[in-house]
């Protein structure tokens, strides 16, 4: 399968030498288009080098001149031809150029007139990053069907700390894989995933709340999506974009997110609860900022179980998939909850392990059922996700089959 890279005028750039070795090693014909500004950083030489290709730097040729009909449509050719267009690094100014349809350069121009998936994976400095013009332009992107690679957060090129190193290289062929072998395993499924870590208020600025990210349960999400099913995000409040063509619904306490499962529970055939929701909230909302005045005493009450609720009042056939973060004897911890809240399966997340887990784009799991236990590597959350979605179809088929047997037996007694 052909997959073009488009590297783009940044630091990272050289890391798409990496980037294009890696996809090789996955049996992929790579072949690389490169901005003026990349050019600047790393040779096409090294790229020709790698690929064994010839490496298309722009619409012209080097002396202006368009030198056959061919090369004047070349962009259109080689944009028919490429199963995905990843675009690494992706700098802010080629996010804004994308998001607003402009096309003055080779790779820009591919972009517009590919039918293929689109993969980022940005690189800038952190304000950059984070300015509501970039996040705007991802925001337009997502919506169009555009997979990001979120960038990681360390020590950046220009000396700040922060969001904006280019993503691990595992990580955008693991977003490149994904759309490349998209499944529709799922196509007659409603999906309902929660996500996210529910705040519970303790005065009008302050609220109980835990480190949840929305990380897993946002990549489950999009994972269900791609893989045909219909798609309700219920999400607690998290710093993500919704993926595109999900249905969005936003709260923020344990209360707010029962209401909503609930609401959407009699649509849904396969429930995914991945948000970190509050155990307890404080008993009594004080109604003015609490000021220091010395030790204070907040007495907590316990909050809602909808992760048992949900089991008890869904419809037959419903699957639920419970989640399980733990510190301490995670194993026996997890089995337990998946004994009391009855629930189908529970993903265990060990999240003890500095690495993996909270706010991090790597995560490892357990995929435990009443009868099998099932260890899940670390792996990127995204890829995580097609994992568990894996392990949810083998409980899914059973039933599947007991209704087709059921039908035919129907058949056969009219």
């Amino acid at each position: 399968m052909k997959v073009t890279v488009g590297v783009s005028g940044g630091i990272a750039a050289y890391k798409a030498a990496e980037l294009v070795r890696a996809l090789q090693q996955q049996a992929l014909d790579v072949h690389v288009v490169m901005t003026a500004g990349a050019q600047r950083f790393i040779t096409p030489l090294t790229f020709a080098a790698l690929t064994g290709h010839r490496v298309i730097i722009g619409l012209w040729d080097s002396d202006g001149e368009v030198p056959n009909a061919n090369s004047a449509i070349e962009h259109i050719s080689e944009a028919q031809s490429t199963q995905t267009l990843v675009i690494a690094p992706t700098t802010a100014d080629i996010l804004a150029r994308l998001a607003h349809g402009l096309a003055d350069d080779f790779l820009t121009t591919m972009a517009l007139a590919t039918p293929a998936p689109l993969v980022l994976a940005p690189a800038m400095n952190v304000q950059m990053w984070e300015h509501p013009a970039t996040q705007a332009n991802l925001a337009t992107l997502q919506q169009r069907g555009a997979r990001i690679v979120v960038p990681d957060s360390g020590y950046l090129a220009c000396g700040m700390l922060g969001d904006g190193r280019l993503a691990k290289i595992e990580s955008i062929v693991a977003a490149v894989l994904n759309v490349l072998h998209r499944r529709h395993d799922l196509a007659n499924e409603t999906v309902l995933v929660t996500a996210g870590g529910t705040r519970e208020p303790l005065d009008p600025v302050r609220f109980l709340g835990n480190r949840s990210s929305g990380k897993m349960g946002y990549a489950l999400a999009e994972a269900a999506q791609a893989r045909g099913a219909r798609v309700i995000l219920i999400s607690a409040p998290t710093r993500l974009n919704p993926p595109a063509g999900c249905e969005f619904v936003p709260v923020t306490t344990t209360q707010e997110m029962r209401q909503a499962v609930l609401k959407q529970l009699p649509q849904s055939t396969l429930v995914i609860k991945a948000a970190a929701v509050a155990d307890y909230r404080p008993r009594v909302q004080a109604e003015q900022k609490i000021k220091r005045t010395g030790p204070i005493t907040i007495e907590l009450e316990p909050t809602e179980d909808i992760l048992a609720e949900v089991v008890r009042a869904r419809k037959t056939g419903t699957l639920v998939i419970g989640f399980a973060a733990e510190t301490e004897r995670p194993l026996e911890h997890a089995r337990g909850k998946l004994a009391r809240k009855g629930a189908d399966a529970i993903v265990l997340n060990d999240v003890a392990r500095p690495e993996i887990g909270f706010d991090s784009d790597r995560n490892a799991a357990t995929f435990l059922t009443a009868t099998t236990s099932i260890d899940l590597p670390e792996m990127p959350k995204r890829a995580l996700a097609d994992r568990i979605l894996d392990e949810v179809l083998v409980l899914r088929r059973p039933r599947l089959v007991v209704a087709e047997l059921d039908a035919v037996s129907s058949r056969a007694t009219r």
